[in-house]
């Protein structure tokens, strides 16, 4: 029995033996209480090692375990966390969309409500513009039917004063002694004598205008002679054209053909023109009613309107050339008085 205990502990030795010279390489085994306590000293201190070293070992495992454990936790976390930002995120979104589709909805609905005004609106500019066009059309109409009616007027009025001569420069008061009439007679006595003495010239009427004399103006108001036929008229004017200078008392006046106020405007627009003709020896002259009469290139050239004068001239360098500023300026005048009607 001793040399079998001997064997058995022979071979719990070797296996002890051989477990702490493969404690490197085996795991940590399982012993029993009676194996510990026939183990020697050293290999208890071995296996204490082992122990701990192996108890070390498990709780650096434990260690890097619960990391993981607390890293997997964290991660999670934060996918959490993301998940929620990306579902507000998302919610955040949608709200967005579905905002941009109502303010687009409702553009939308503005520039329709817009487009259909804006039609309208052309509609109204368009009725407007069409009023505006026929109210110029019947201005116009209007304008030209009160200048057919002036002219009207103004040739009624030059029928009418047809036979009229009109006196300039005579005083306030000369006739007090013998009358507007008597005064023509001393006129005629003293620059016509031959005339003075025709019989057939009687004096119809004669008045000064305008009737009520201004104090303020400074000279006199003219005499109005109606004769009674167009011939005497016209002979008395030819006389005093061929005398040039008439005088009543010594004194100088004037006699001319009394025209309407539209007549008189015509004529003077001649008088500038007639004035530079004159200046260059073309014999100008001022015919009934307002017709402008000159010589150009011994011809008797006659024009009614200064359109038709400014036609003719374009054709005459020479006389382009002489009438070119005063045209010029009729044409700057009439600009003017377009702008400010």
């Amino acid at each position: 029995m001793p040399n079998n205990k001997r064997k058995n502990r022979g071979n719990k030795n070797k296996e002890v033996t051989m477990t702490a010279s493969n404690e490197k390489d085996t795991p940590i085994q399982d012993y029993e209480d009676d194996d510990i306590e026939e183990m020697q000293e050293a290999d208890l201190k071995k296996l204490i090692r082992t122990l701990r070293s192996s108890q070390k070992q498990i709780l650096e495992l434990h260690k890097s375990l619960l990391d993981k454990i607390e890293n997997l936790s964290r991660e999670n976390e934060i996918l959490r966390r993301n998940q929620n930002e990306t579902k507000q995120l998302v919610q955040q979104e949608t709200v967005i969309v579905t905002e941009v589709k109502n303010s687009i909805d409702q553009m939308k609905n503005t520039i329709e409500s817009l487009t259909n005004r804006m039609g309208e609106a052309e509609e109204r500019i368009s009725d407007l513009e069409d009023r505006e066009q026929e109210r110029i059309q019947s201005d116009q109409r209007k304008e030209e039917e009160i200048r057919n009616l002036k002219h009207i007027v103004g040739n009624l009025q030059d029928t009418i004063k047809k036979p009229n001569i009109r006196v300039l420069g005579v005083p306030e008061g000369m006739e007090r002694e013998k009358g507007l009439e008597g005064l023509f007679s001393e006129i005629l006595a003293e620059n016509f004598p031959g005339l003075e003495k025709d019989r057939e010239i009687l004096v119809q009427e004669a008045h000064r205008t305008p009737n009520k004399h201004d104090q303020k103006r400074s000279s006199p108001r003219h005499v109005v002679i109606k004769l009674s036929t167009v011939k005497h008229k016209e002979k008395i004017l030819k006389c005093a054209r061929e005398k040039r200078q008439i005088t009543l008392r010594g004194s100088p006046i004037r006699l001319t053909a009394d025209f309407s106020s539209e007549t008189l405007k015509a004529r003077r627009e001649w008088r500038d023109i007639a004035q530079v003709l004159r200046e260059n020896n073309c014999q100008p002259r001022i015919l009934y009613p307002a017709k402008l009469s000159f010589v150009n290139e011994g011809e008797i050239k006659t024009f009614h309107c200064k359109q038709k004068l400014k036609e003719f001239v374009a054709t005459r360098p020479a006389l382009q050339k002489m009438l070119k500023v005063v045209l010029h300026t009729e044409t700057q005048k009439h600009g003017h008085q377009y702008e400010r009607r």
